[in-house]
């Protein structure tokens, strides 16, 4: 757009410009034309030039003349001729004598004559004049005129001046364009003309298509445009464009408004029916036109609209707060809590919510035929009041299989019923319940099965008073949402219950159910799943040979069956790796090892990187000696109160967690006088969102610091001070009082490299058992000890001792300095030895060997 308008304005220019050229040219040549004449006409008619031109020597006379006279007139040429056109004078003097170039047949008949020619000055613009004498008489003629060229140098001198103003009247108007193509841009926001058509229609066909009155009068009062809908709103007359306001037919309060100059907001105008709401801006106050714009609605008709949409905006802020407030938990009952009291108040007066009492264990109820009795358990109730006649919560109803509960739950369709007096198969349920509940005030009920992934777990109701009035149908929907969104909520807690109760099964059947018999320590331990979710902790007692005692507690990272899975196996690693009689370190060696193919297996299984990660505390004790063996990997370190009461955290190397590798683990050995308890837990006893496992020892350590209780009063003691309100880990807590092995009960002999020492060692330990009442033990024992004995003898180093320990069991203990062991096998008819350990397997309960810092022990038990 904004190119044809320069386009135009350029032509306009050029043709001004040419127009100018050719008016200036025309001036010019009229100018040349009239000097010419003037200078030609005063030169012929000069006093004395006839007599002169007739005289002897014109030339000579004439020459002079007509060159001042040439140069005063500023002419290029005045030449003088005869009647013949032989020239007598012309600013060439060679040219003198010769004939006139031009035309000087009308002058000698007394005409003037005007032209161009190809004189001796080139092209020439002459003007030929007769000299007449005194009778009139042509006697000769005066030719005066310029160059052609000289002509159009002037032009060409002007030419610049008349360009440049074109140019400059080019830019100016250019400029122009581009300032009122700029404003009309702007006006316009970019639009073109096609643009601006199609706006205005669609402007138009807006403005009357609108459910909005407009009417905009000019400053004279008169209705320059009125909208179909403010012609409907007011009763407007056909084409009241043009006419006055006045002369409308409006009522005066409306035509006041309408003609008003101040702005009004949201008044409200009757008008027949109708009740408007007019806004008024006057157009002045903008720097436009005078005159004001009103917009009309019809608030009758937004009235019952913002009903609606005011009991729409009020069920969609019910399902709001409900999406908040039911399924916080994983747990049954509480969810169904939350139902209860989500729709009591603003939906119902009272809310029940009965469910299968299958749901509560996880598992889905048995499908039900048409007609059959129902039987839910009240898990939630909730009202306006606490003294309702409705079932109580935790009471187990037994729907008839006419009421709108058991209807609902066998087909899973949802009831309404507007007045419960009338519904003969509610009140079939009984008789003097739905009697009271009548009295009480209830009188409408809806009744919706909860309802999610195709399980039917229960009934949800909803009760209105009769002073509230009846459930309409569209309200049906509503409760249908609300039982929706419970329901789904109430199945995610159903399953996890199944699967935590699952979990739970599986970890209490991979725990000691009870501890086995042991003399050592006394023991007392608590165990308590996570609520969350069930985890990976462990716990157990181990008899060790030699009236020893193992003591683990360990925990596995993460939550739920595979963590419960994973601890069954590193718990049955653990009493297979203690059957060896590893020291503690290298046991959680092992394990470590074990961990990390685990770890392995299951990132192959699963595609990609899973860490499985465990920590362990493992503890040997030794009432004999009353030492205690311990090494950790990744666990808390472990308490131990005095006899005294003074308690503190052992100082263990602390090595990393099982899984990682590559860091080997290290024990330390501790004495523990008879009466110390070694407390041993995971870290869900010291450890949860609230508090950091530093503030949960310091709690530990002060609640372990009272004498005089027994290991069962420690475990409650030390629950009651750290266990959480909200359990989020599992808790394994293991409490052992350390017993010693009464010196009369051990015996002892040093044993040198000779045969003759079997029968000293022989005869020494029938006394001590004649002395311990153990006369009947005599024979295997004496026959054990000789083949222990021999062959220490025979092929062990320096020092042998033999150990009697007697406390439930009789064992016989033959260390030496060896750390080869002999192994059992079957001796065939014509071998010579080879019997001696397969009667010791015979005839004790059982033996084995254990490996020591400086050697070996081979140890046999026997029962007593």
């Amino acid at each position: 757009m904004f190119l044809l308008q320069v386009s135009i304005v350029l032509l306009l220019v050029v043709a001004a410009v040419v127009a100018l050229l050719i008016q200036s040219r025309s001036d010019r040549y009229a100018a040349a034309r009239d000097r010419s004449l003037a200078a030609a006409e005063a030169f012929a008619h000069g006093p004395g030039l006839v007599a002169t031109m007739q005289g002897p020597h014109p030339s000579a006379v004439l020459q002079p003349l007509t060159e001042a006279a040439r140069k005063g007139a500023q002419v290029d040429f005045i030449v003088v001729t005869d009647r013949n056109g032989i020239r007598y004078t012309h600013p060439e003097p060679a040219q003198i004598g010769k004939k006139f170039v031009g035309t000087i047949g009308p002058s000698l008949e007394g005409k003037i004559t005007v032209e161009q020619v190809h004189g001796p000055l080139g092209l020439e613009y002459q003007v030929v004049v007769p000299v007449e004498d005194n009778r009139g008489g042509v006697v000769g003629i005066v030719s005066a005129g310029m160059k052609v060229a000289n002509v159009s140098s002037a032009i060409d001198r002007q030419l610049p001046v008349v360009l440049g103003a074109g140019a400059v009247g080019l830019g100016l108007a250019t400029a122009g364009t581009a300032l009122v193509g700029r404003r009309l841009l702007r006006q316009t926001r970019g639009l073109g003309p096609e643009e601006m058509t199609r706006m205005y229609e669609h402007h138009d066909a807006v403005l009357h298509a609108v459910r909005e009155g407009v009417v905009i009068v000019g400053g004279d009062g008169r209705v320059l445009l009125a909208n179909d809908e403010a012609r409907r709103l007011l009763d407007l007359p056909p084409e009241p464009e043009g006419r006055a306001v006045a002369d409308l037919g409006l009522a005066p309060r409306a035509t006041e408004l309408l003609l008003s100059s101040r702005a009004i907001t949201d008044e409200v105008l009757p008008v027949g029916d109708r009740l408007l709401a007019v806004n008024n801006r006057p157009t002045a106050s903008g720097g436009g036109p005078s005159g004001s714009v009103a917009t009309l609605r019809d608030s009758t008709e937004l009235r019952a609209l913002a009903g609606k949409a005011e009991v729409a905006r009020g069920r969609l802020r019910l399902l709001y707060d409900a999406s908040l407030a039911i399924g916080s938990t994983l747990d049954v009952r509480r969810t169904a809590e939350e139902l209860a009291r989500t729709a009591c108040g603003e939906f119902c007066d009272y809310a029940t919510v009965d469910l299968a009492e299958d749901v509560l264990r996880g598992e889905e109820p048995p499908t039900l035929t048409a007609g059959a009795e129902v039987r839910l358990l009240r898990v939630a109730l909730a009202g306006v009041r606490d003294d309702s006649p409705l079932y109580p919560q935790d009471t187990l109803v037994r729907w008839a299989g006419s009421t709108p509960q058991a209807a609902g739950f066998v087909s899973g369709r949802s009831a309404l019923i507007s007045e419960v007096s009338t519904d003969a198969g509610w009140r079939g349920q009984d008789v003097e319940r739905t009697q009271a509940v009548l009295d009480f005030g209830l009188a409408s009920l809806i009744a919706v099965p909860l309802t999610a992934r195709g399980v039917l777990m229960g009934v949800a109701c909803f009760w209105r008073g009769r002073d509230r009035g009846p459930f309409e149908d569209d309200e049906l929907s509503l409760a249908e949402e609300l039982a929706a969104r419970a329901a789904v909520s109430i199945d995610n807690a159903r399953r996890f219950t199944r699967e935590h109760t699952m979990a739970v099964t599986l970890q209490h059947s991979l725990l000691p159910r009870e501890l086995p018999e042991q003399s050592a320590l006394d023991v007392a331990h608590r165990y308590l799943p996570a609520q969350a979710g069930v985890g990976g902790d462990w716990f157990d007692v181990i008899p060790l040979p030699g009236l020893r005692v193992a003591l683990v507690v360990g925990d596995v990272v993460g939550h739920g069956v595979h963590a419960a899975a994973t601890m069954g196996r590193l718990r049955t690693a653990v009493q297979n790796f203690s059957t060896l009689d590893l020291p503690p370190d290298e046991l959680l060696g092992h394990l470590d090892e074990l961990v990390a193919h685990l770890d392995q297996e299951t990132a192959a299984a699963a595609g990609g990187l899973a860490i499985t990660g465990a920590t362990c505390l493992y503890a040997i004790y030794d009432p004999s000696t009353a030492t205690c063996a311990l090494a950790r990997a990744g666990h808390p370190p472990p308490a131990v109160v005095h006899p005294d009461g003074t308690a503190e955290l052992l100082d263990l190397p602390s090595g990393p967690p099982l899984g990682l590798g590559g860091m080997p683990f290290e024990a330390a050995e501790v004495r523990l006088p008879p009466g110390s308890d070694l407390v041993l837990y995971t870290d869900g006893l010291v450890e949860d969102r609230t508090r950091d496992i530093g503030a949960g020892l310091d709690v530990l350590t002060s609640v372990l610091s009272r004498p005089g209780r027994s290991p069962q009063e420690i475990c409650e003691a030390v629950l009651d001070a750290l266990l959480p309100a909200r359990q989020s880990d599992d808790i394994a807590l293991l409490v052992a009082r350390t017993r010693v092995l009464e010196p009369d009960r051990t015996a002892e002999w040093e044993v040198a490299r000779a045969p003759e020492e079997v029968a000293r060692v022989r005869a020494a330990a029938t006394r001590q058992l004649a002395e311990w009442g153990l006369d009947e033990a005599a024979f295997v024992t004496e026959l054990v000890l000789s083949e222990l004995v021999t062959n220490a003898v025979r092929y062990a180093a320096a020092p042998i001792r033999v150990r009697l320990l007697y406390d439930r069991t009789l064992i016989c203990e033959v260390s030496d300095g060896s750390s080869t062991a002999p192994h059992l096998r079957y001796a065939v008819a014509e071998d010579e030895g080879g019997r001696g350990l397969f009667l010791v397997a015979q005839l004790t309960e059982r033996w084995g060997v254990r490996y020591t810092p400086g050697g070996k022990i081979i140890w046999a038990e026997q029962l007593v």
